[in-house]
């Protein structure tokens, strides 16, 4: 997928053997994908650029998607069964979860009710709009409970937008930072693109992920481009997600 008429390559190209781990490819619990065939067909998709590992994070999400453990572990046993019948066996896929950062996050992390990635590490989020008044007690009780958090997507929160020195109080209580594969084109709106080139280039990513949700947004981050500048700054986030969560 070399762009031959360009200085730019596609991101797709730097993605030989990642391991997605912020993705909504399990069919009917929330936003993502909607049936089982949905799910086959983003992973047909995203093997088409020799993705083939995903840690699956559906939300958790108090009164909107409200999913547990056992919810998400039944999803993933029905679409665990569909690659089977697929004969897909060289995909491999595990759960975990995005939890929002709500009135109920707290009450699921005492009850032992999260989904962590590879045993360590919190997937969390919160209100694109305002930050939730409970925002800095959940990041302490998720360091009481031997877990890092890792904010999703921080360069689509509006509220922090023009304010960067949040970002940097944010890495000051020891949050990492996940961005959005999409977000480095206009497909959230040109104010999120500018602020995820303004972490990636003041070193405050951690991790990418895709955050997937359906064949829409699978077909847009095919299609998105990266200069060589951008490049560099990518490839050794692509390597440490890779070498943290294989």
């Amino acid at each position: 997928m070399v762009s031959f008429f360009s200085r730019k390559k596609y991101l797709v190209d730097l993605l030989e053997g990642f391991i997605d781990i912020h993705n909504h490819i399990l069919p009917g619990i929330d936003d993502g994908a909607q049936t089982v065939e949905d799910s086959i067909a983003l992973i047909k998709g995203f093997s088409d650029f020799g993705v083939t590992h995903f840690i699956a994070t559906p939300h958790i999400m108090h009164n909107y998607h409200d999913n547990t453990p056992e919810t998400i572990g039944n999803s993933l046993k029905v679409l665990k069964s569909e690659l089977i019948k697929h004969d897909m066996n060289e995909v491999f896929i595990e759960a975990s979860a995005e939890h929002m950062i709500d009135d109920n996050f707290e009450t699921i992390l005492e009850n032992k009710k999260v989904m962590p990635l590879c045993e360590e590490h919190l997937l969390i989020e919160m209100s694109y709009l305002q930050r939730p008044i409970n925002f800095d007690e959940s990041v302490v009780a998720i360091t009481s409970n031997r877990f890092f958090s890792i904010l999703a997507h921080p360069e689509r929160y509006n509220f922090l937008h023009g304010r960067a020195r949040k970002y940097f109080e944010f890495k000051q209580q020891g949050i990492l930072f996940q961005l959005n594969m999409l977000s480095l084109s206009e497909f959230y709106g040109k104010e999120v693109q500018k602020v995820a080139f303004r972490l990636l280039e003041e070193g405050m990513i951690d991790f990418i992920g895709s955050d997937v949700h359906n064949m829409n947004q699978l077909n847009s981050l095919k299609e998105l481009t990266i200069s060589k500048k951008t490049i560099k700054h990518l490839v050794p986030i692509v390597e440490n997600t890779i070498s943290r969560f294989k």
